[in-house]
């Protein structure tokens, strides 16, 4: 094999989800196995390969930024090259390229296979062909039973059973990825032009790596996909997910696992049923809402409402009373009233939500919404994402001190800078990065370790965090 030192130093720059961590740490496998030495910092590389995201305006605009940030560093560091890939990347392609002459290549899905030879060739001055964009829908049949047996021929980040991971950070959860692409089809988002179709991985590769990441030291699975709901559809039984659910808490050292990105209209009974009964499975529902006005939602080619959304929630506290739920909502997409916003008002106060994402909708290009009529003017779109956010600030905090009294189980992933009698973790309804955290207060003993769990009472909470006491 030939030496890390002749193949040179690469650091994975990972920016938006954790479907993207999981491509970043498929690539570092890749590379790892060929030769090149990874790094953590990007100044300390001879190659930083920023995996972009380009899922809306303020994502473009933070992939672009880091970009130029990392090709300064060829002015200041040893860096010799900076390399997009990505979803910007594979959305944008050649326009990118023309855009950011610094940048020494923009690659897609498509060249994640032979990014050794890639990156080789751009330090010894080849400039590989800048990645055309296309449709990656109609890569595969559109039939989704029709797809396992083309997969095969078409890139799919994530699903390569022959690829083995490394790690690029030392968390006690890792996300798992179960599906990619999406058959959805919402006015709004643009995510399915570059990630394609939805695909599921099989079983077995899934289980596979979780196994190696339970040996990896992680504790904490989060399943991630464009949309988990749909798990198993291109395999021919739509409650796969249901059956994998036991296998992936069966795993030597897993003790939770998570499910994330369902759809509403998509959620089964039997899939409820599992997550409230298999033991190890999260009470935690990452339910995709977007808006509750039946008729605006059907303008964004979504389908539900207040009413059944509420239902749903009730489906699931009925199941697992303290079940922790968050969503997304998109405001100011185009024909939305002073009614619609009201109905949304109305639909968060009922729905005693523990985390909502608040957005503000802007066109994504090629999307149906883009050529929609009553487009809202921008400072509209602004005071109606303030409105929300003020009251969704407001609620989610009434909802956390709701939570005074439960006892929780405390995933430790960090211990406080600030206070060395402190730990940091998460408990079962919250999920990891957005979701709050917990606070434990440890008192005359050691610390607990990074990845132990604590069985604590919530006493406090600030904001969407909670303070809690160990038993």
């Amino acid at each position: 094999m030939t030496t890390s030192a002749t193949r040179g130093s690469v650091a994975l720059v990972t920016l938006g989800c954790t479907r993207n961590e999981v491509d970043s740490e498929e690539l570092a496998g890749r590379l790892a196995a060929d030769g090149w030495t990874l790094v953590a910092d990007a100044a300390d590389a001879d190659v930083a390969l920023v995996n972009t995201c380009g899922f809306v305006e303020q994502a473009k605009k933070d992939s672009i930024d880091t970009l130029l940030e990392a090709a300064d560093l060829k002015e200041t560091g040893r860096t010799k090259a900076v390399v997009a890939v990505g979803c910007l990347a594979e959305r944008y392609g050649q326009t990118l390229a023309d855009e950011l002459p610094d940048a020494d290549a923009v690659l897609g899905f498509d060249s994640y296979a032979d990014m050794s030879s890639h990156l080789r060739s751009i330090l010894d001055g080849g400039r590989p062909a800048s990645h055309v964009p296309s449709d990656r829908r109609r890569l595969l049949p559109l039939s989704p039973v029709d797809r396992a047996a083309a997969s095969g021929d078409v890139a799919l980040p994530g699903h390569d059973a022959g690829v083995v991971r490394t790690r690029l950070g030392t968390a006690p959860w890792a996300p798992l990825k179960i599906a990619s692409g999406c058959d959805r089809r919402c006015a709004f988002c643009a995510i399915p032009m570059f990630r394609g179709s939805f695909v599921s991985r099989r079983p077995t590769d899934v289980i596979a790596e979780a196994r190696w990441l339970a040996g990896e030291g992680v504790r904490e699975l989060f399943l991630v996909s464009e949309n988990s709901t749909s798990y198993g559809k291109d395999l021919g039984d739509i409650g796969l997910l249901e059956k994998l659910l036991p296998e992936l808490t069966g795993i030597d050292g897993v003790e939770r696992v998570r499910v994330s990105y369902l759809q509403p209209a998509e959620v089964r009974p039997g899939l409820l049923e599992a997550m409230a009964s298999v033991p190890g499975v999260s009470p935690w529902y990452d339910l995709s809402f977007q808006h509750a006005s039946t008729p605006l939602l059907r303008r964004m080619r979504r389908f539900g409402g207040t009413e059944p959304f509420l239902g749903l929630l009730e489906g699931i506290r009925s199941r697992q009373p303290l079940a922790g739920a968050r969503s997304n909502v998109i405001v100011g997409f185009p024909g939305e009233t002073e009614a619609d916003v009201d109905e949304l008002e109305h639909f968060l106060v009922q729905a005693r939500l523990d985390v909502v994402g608040v957005f503000g909708y802007s066109d994504e290009d090629g999307t149906e919404g883009e050529t929609l009529d009553a487009h809202l003017p921008d400072e509209v779109v602004a005071e109606r994402v303030e409105r929300i956010t003020a009251l969704v600030e407001e609620l989610t905090a009434q909802r956390a001190l709701e939570r005074v009294g439960e006892s929780v189980r405390v995933l430790v992933e960090e211990h406080d800078e600030d206070d060395d009698a402190v730990v940091v973790g998460r408990a079962d309804h919250q999920g990891p990065d957005v979701d709050g955290v917990c606070h434990v207060r440890v008192e005359g003993s050691a610390l607990p370790a990074v990845g132990t769990f604590l069985e604590g009472v919530v006493v406090g909470a600030e904001g969407v965090d909670l303070l809690v006491e160990p038993r």
